[in-house]
């Protein structure tokens, strides 16, 4: 009876270290998808720079990297890394981002979603409501200080080319209050623009567009390339994403790309399953690459895609 008991306790046991080891190679809890962060065009009466003289467009663009960055979920690219691949591509001459573009240069990068844009907004308004003090002469009023950004936003899922989320990410911050006329005042560091009206409305701003990331983050699924294939396989993800040594992933290639003849736009393509490889060391490149074992198929080569098991 005993024996029986302690039978069914060591089952139940491995069991749940099978679901804690599933849980563990979970796309959804350990790896971190990719993004890349194009620079907004400002499209403002161009009045108002950051605090080191970059362009509001830039600015946000930069405030919205690093809040990507901090969160922890996702690996971002540098912004020099894309500006590098529109140069070479001769695609950043005008200064706009293009669908076609943000998704040509996500694939090139190897992101599953590109997020671009444009600041169509950014200033404060101050409005003066009068009172008791303003009818005395005395120059006081109870007035009104509001500040608006204004973002249209658009985020591209890279290996589709499709536009899966377009936004105008609006903020205001106002407040009331009895003050001196004054003129429009302006930030010169840090701390002056966060404590300003337009900063705060800025960063409701920056923290919407993380939630619009994170929810149509869900809809693409994580993959990776093959670098280079030979006994053993090559692929550009690595333990900075939070793959792990042991960890399975099938390998799939792409066949001829479906374009759209109206729009010009990629509809995907048919892919074919090539093998599956197991990684072995996920710290190639400080974490950006992984070395891998093939456990099945063969002819793996460079830029077939991988995805979880």
């Amino acid at each position: 009876m005993h024996s029986k008991k302690y039978f069914t306790a060591i089952v139940a046991l491995l069991l749940c270290l099978v679901l804690l080891t599933s849980a563990a190679f979970s796309e959804d809890v350990q790896v971190k998808k990719r993004v890349a962060v194009f620079s907004f065009q400002d499209k403002t009466d161009g009045s108002h720079h950051w605090w080191s003289g970059v362009s509001v467009g830039e600015g946000m663009s930069d405030m919205l990297i690093t809040a990507l960055v901090k969160s922890g979920r996702y690996q971002v690219m540098e912004r020099g890394e894309i500006q590098k691949i529109l140069d070479e591509q001769s695609m950043g001459q005008s200064g706009v981002v293009t669908q076609e573009s943000a998704a040509k240069v996500g694939q090139m990068l190897g992101v599953e979603l590109a997020v671009f844009g444009a600041v169509t907004e950014f200033g404060w308004a101050e409005g003066n409501v009068g009172g008791s003090l303003a009818k005395k002469g005395l120059g006081l009023g109870v007035k009104t200080s509001s500040a608006t950004v204004a973002v249209d936003v658009r985020m591209v899922n890279t290996s589709t080319g499709e536009i899966i989320a377009a936004e105008d990410v609006r903020k205001q911050e106002s407040k009331k209050g009895l003050s001196v006329s004054t003129e429009k005042f302006d930030f010169d560091n840090r701390d002056k623009f966060d404590e300003s009206l337009v900063g705060k409305a800025t960063r409701q701003a920056i923290d919407t567009i993380v939630e619009m990331i994170d929810s149509n983050m869900e809809k693409i699924p994580w993959q990776a390339k093959v670098i280079k294939a030979d006994a053993t396989v090559y692929i550009n993800a690595g333990a900075s994403v939070g793959l792990q040594v042991g960890q399975e992933l099938n390998v799939f290639r792409a066949g001829e790309e479906l374009v759209d003849p109206d729009t010009g736009i990629s509809l995907g393509s048919e892919e074919t399953k090539v093998g599956t490889i197991k990684i072995t060391n996920n710290n190639v490149g400080n974490g950006k690459a992984s070395i891998c074992a093939i456990v099945s198929g063969s002819g793996f080569q460079r830029n077939d895609i991988v995805r979880m098991k």
